[in-house]
């Protein structure tokens, strides 16, 4: 299933992202289970964390050193708000 494109992506506290969607769908995504390992980890510092962006194509977020997460895992594991 392809998803739909993200229009916005907003960090939130304990390693939460806010994400909406083309479709109006708004979901929160977890993060703490990706931030393991001195590559992931980063994540871990909050104002690392908080420069999250989002792809020019709405197709998903990364982060300046390269981190990302997988659209799919992005919608299919967030929980709508």
């Amino acid at each position: 299933m392809l998803q739909p494109r993200l229009t916005k992506v907003e960090p939130l506290p304990d390693m939460q992202l806010m994400l909406y969607y083309e479709t109006g769908e708004v979901k929160q995504f977890d993060v703490t289970p990706y931030a393991e390992g001195s590559w992931y980890g980063e994540l871990k510092d909050a104002a690392y964390f908080r420069s999250v962006k989002l792809l020019p194509d709405g197709t998903g977020i990364e982060w300046s050193n390269g981190q990302d997460i997988a659209p799919h895992e992005l919608y299919e594991l967030s929980v709508a708000k």
